[in-house]
């Protein structure tokens, strides 16, 4: 009787969860479907699951614009893996740091790190130290240095290092190792969990970042994607005013600006769900085990 009031109970559970998982996917199959419908279907039905005319002139029009998009793609891509490549390096580096028994000024540090959090300069002081002093007007390390060090995965990664054994770091002091061999080679394979995690949200955060473009890029060839979908999606008019307007004219009579906005939208989100699959199994691992200790 117990066991099959357990089958029961497992049923209901998967299935509620199979429903979950569902309703999150129909909002991503609603911009695709959007994206493969007609302006026409778009303004009379809305958005549906399935599109009620398929039809492919977003995508088709995305091509005779693929120059900047792709431009705009490669931008991404660089900043989306250095951003992230360095900003765990910094934020792991400074979380060793504040972990470090042995180190006399930990408590100092971290009092400095969680003021951060709470506190701000304001947008006009950030800004002309950004642009005077960084010299970062019109450069990739415009996107790329002011978000390097998050306070938030700092603590998080600081406490899966607390959570460590101090023996591992009496051990390699004994055998002469010093503190960054200590952290490349002994602590950091044992923090991949804890560091995918991080690693994943600051790909997304890089990925997604529009405002740091807007804010200090003006050279059109080194705007972001989601800077070109937000100019997209707020105004349409770039597209028609481009040089292949009459080709686009010839594939559709009316420019389709909202399924060109969902195809523009799948077109950008396709990295980061092919990145999730492999950095799944670390997720839950290093966020559960990096909040155990505070």
């Amino acid at each position: 009787m117990l066991a099959k009031r357990f089958s029961y109970s497992q049923f209901i559970i998967t299935a509620l969860v199979c429903l979950f998982s569902l309703s999150c996917l129909l909002p991503f199959i609603m911009v695709i479907s959007g994206s493969l419908s007609t302006e026409k279907d778009i303004m009379d039905y809305g958005y549906g699951i399935f599109p009620r005319h398929f039809t492919l002139d977003s995508y088709r029009i995305l091509i005779l614009g693929s120059n900047r998009i792709v431009d705009a793609y490669g931008i991404s891509l660089i900043v989306t893996v250095a951003g992230t490549l360095l900003s765990v390096l910094v934020t792991s580096m400074g979380a060793y740091t504040m972990a470090r028994r042995s180190f006399k000024y930990r408590n100092l540090l971290s009092i400095y790190v969680i003021i951060t959090m709470l506190f701000s300069g304001g947008l006009i002081p950030w800004y002309i130290i950004c642009v005077r002093y960084l010299d970062l007007k019109d450069t990739l390390w415009a996107m790329i240095l002011p978000p390097l060090a998050n306070a938030f995965n700092m603590f998080l990664i600081r406490n899966f290092f607390l959570s460590m054994p101090e023996d591992i770091y009496e051990s390699a002091k004994m055998d002469g190792a010093g503190e960054f061999r200590i952290y490349a080679q002994l602590i950091v394979p044992l923090a991949k969990p804890v560091l995918a995690t991080v690693g994943l949200f600051m790909a997304l955060s890089y990925w997604n970042d529009w405002f740091l473009g807007l804010m200090f890029v003006d050279k059109q060839e080194l705007q972001p994607l989601q800077l070109l979908l937000r100019t997209l999606v707020s105004n349409v008019e770039f597209l028609k005013s481009s040089g292949n307007a009459m080709d686009m004219q010839r594939i559709s009579a009316q420019i389709p600006s909202e399924s060109i906005k969902m195809a523009l939208t799948v077109v950008t989100i396709g990295p980061i769900v092919f990145l999730y699959p492999f950095l799944q199994r670390y997720f839950v691992k290093g966020l559960m085990v990096g909040a155990v200790k505070g």
